[in-house]
């Protein structure tokens, strides 16, 4: 697989590969799920927006308490916090109580349109009738997965919307 400028996933790439498939496909996964970090990191640099700020962002556009785990999580003190949270501030992303403005929606859903692309490269490179394929193949470890994955996690994956 072809990882050029990706860190984590070049990183994880040049590991070699386990025996047992059950390794296999965690590894293989670890690689595209690390391929999709490092261009969102990308993208977040490309918006000017640093570690610190991503997590504030995000806690005030999910609207729930991801503060309460991403802050311990990722190591940020209540001062290196509330910087962030005024710079963003200055930017016009968040109101005086914190919470997301429009502003901070619509540069949002640029960051992951752009993460989206830069993640693509893989996919479409596999095509879209063996993606899909693998998207069902995956199914029920995914249901099994999201089964236990605590609601309030660090990294910060959410369940996706029900219909």
């Amino acid at each position: 697989m072809d990882l050029p400028g990706r860190v984590l996933a070049g990183a994880n790439a040049d590991l070699p590969w386990p025996d047992e498939p059950l390794d296999r496909l965690w590894h293989a996964a670890t690689i595209l799920r690390e391929h999709r970090g490092d261009g969102h990191v990308a993208a977040l640099l490309t918006a000017g927006v640093d570690g610190c700020e991503s997590l504030v962002w995000r806690a005030a556009l999910d609207g729930d308490d991801l503060r309460a785990s991403m802050q311990p999580a990722r190591g940020w003190t209540d001062e290196e916090w509330q910087a962030a949270a005024d710079r963003l501030r200055d930017r016009g992303w968040l109101t005086a109580d914190d919470s997301a403005t429009t502003t901070a929606r619509t540069s949002y859903a640029e960051v992951e349109a752009l993460t989206d692309r830069l993640a693509a490269g893989p996919w479409q490179r596999l095509g879209s009738e063996a993606t899909e394929h693998c998207a069902r193949v995956l199914e029920p470890l995914v249901a099994r997965v999201w089964a236990v994955l605590p609601e309030d996690n660090p990294i910060p994956l959410r369940r996706p919307a029900q219909p």
